[in-house]
């Protein structure tokens, strides 16, 4: 038995040392969503069309696993970089059997956003300037934004929803459309 607890502590040091190097490298930690923040996301996504739903910084799962349950008609993919709750969002993937789920371990800002129809994120203000440059450098439109918590910069929202709970926590939706980038005319 004691040997089963030196290997157990040792994983658990080994994934927590990886979460916070990738923290460090990233400038945010894994963060999940809360179930009243997944259902308000959610409600915002009713009327989005039938096109792949995208999830930037996917973390544990929490989001996509979500999506995928409620969609199971449409393409859900997320982007995480962090090994630990990727590979543990993997686990929960697999576990579900949700075949509309993709995973991959990947900065979103080196992936091909185009074919989205929804992207979400519960990034940080940093993540949220990322996102901001990669929509105007890729040209991407025709697209609902959904972010937890952090606002695109220099972008009016479409609207803003207060979710009910201890934070008060802000959805905010931006419509992108073919005149539009980001709230700046083309």
């Amino acid at each position: 038995m004691l040997i089963f607890e030196i290997v157990l502590i040792a994983c658990i040091l080994v994934a927590g040392m990886l979460i916070v190097l990738t923290s460090m490298k990233t400038g945010i930690s894994p963060s999940p969503s809360s179930s009243k923040t997944v259902r308000a996301m959610m409600a915002t996504m009713e009327d989005s069309g039938a096109g792949p739903i995208v999830d930037l910084g996917s973390g544990w799962g929490t989001l996509v696993i979500a999506f995928a349950g409620k969609y199971p008609q449409r393409q859900v993919i997320g982007y995480e970089l962090s090994l630990v709750p990727w590979l543990f969002s993997s686990i929960r993937k697999s576990v579900s059997r949700l075949n509309n789920l993709t995973l991959y371990r990947k900065d979103f800002r080196n992936a091909d956003l185009s074919h989205a129809s929804v992207l979400t994120c519960y990034l940080f203000p940093g993540g949220m300037v990322s996102l901001k440059e990669k929509l105007e450098r890729d040209k991407i439109t025709e697209v609902l934004i959904v972010s937890s918590t952090f606002a695109l910069p220099s972008s009016e929202p479409t609207r803003v929803i207060r979710v009910k709970d201890m934070y008060r926590t802000p959805i905010y939706l931006y419509h992108q459309s073919r005149r539009a980038v980001c709230g700046q005319s083309l």
